[in-house]
């Protein structure tokens, strides 16, 4: 099953204290609470672009599977990782962060995001 494709934020689940916990100003998260981002996910082999643009913030990151990448986090900080893919999921640890990205009957995209006890999942569906 491919990733490639443009997916919209449908809903999410901690978003506040997991933005708190990593530093985000309340300022930004009360503005990015209720922004419906949109993910776009270019695959190509082992090659991945991925681009989420929140309102007027866009976040793009490239990688190929296996291989360190500078990734770009939430917050802006850049940091080395290596994304490993299982099957149908994208996994990658920044910073204390476990990212899963699982992608759930080829429609939708389902992203944990897991720092401490704090779980921020975001469900995106394929536009």
């Amino acid at each position: 099953m491919s990733f490639s494709g443009k997916y919209q934020l449908e809903s999410q689940e901690n978003f506040e204290p997991f933005m708190k916990a990593i530093g985000l100003p309340d300022e930004l998260i009360q503005k990015g609470k209720d922004i419906k981002s949109i993910s776009e996910i270019e695959e190509n082999g082992n090659n991945f672009k991925v681009t989420v643009t929140t309102g007027s913030k866009v976040l793009v990151n490239s990688f190929t599977i296996g291989q360190e990448a500078e990734l770009e986090t939430i917050i802006g900080e850049k940091v080395k990782a290596v994304v490993e893919r299982e099957g149908n999921k994208l996994k990658v640890s920044l910073k204390g962060i476990e990212s899963v990205t699982e992608l759930v009957d080829g429609n939708m995209i389902v992203n944990t995001m897991t720092l401490g006890g704090i779980v921020y999942k975001r469900t995106s569906k394929r536009m």
